[in-house]
């Protein structure tokens, strides 16, 4: 992956996180935190 390519990708998924918080209000941040807990409190049972 090109430096380019990186900082398109990163502009990309920034400008939908701000598009969410002021134009759609989907919460998006709120079910990826949700969706990391869930993924680490299954993970921790492999510990």
């Amino acid at each position: 992956m090109t430096t380019k390519l990186s900082i398109i990708l990163i502009l990309l998924i920034v400008g939908f996180f701000v598009l969410d918080h002021y134009v759609l209000h989907l919460d998006a941040g709120v079910f990826l935190a949700k969706k990391g807990i869930e993924l680490i409190n299954y993970l921790a049972i492999w510990r």
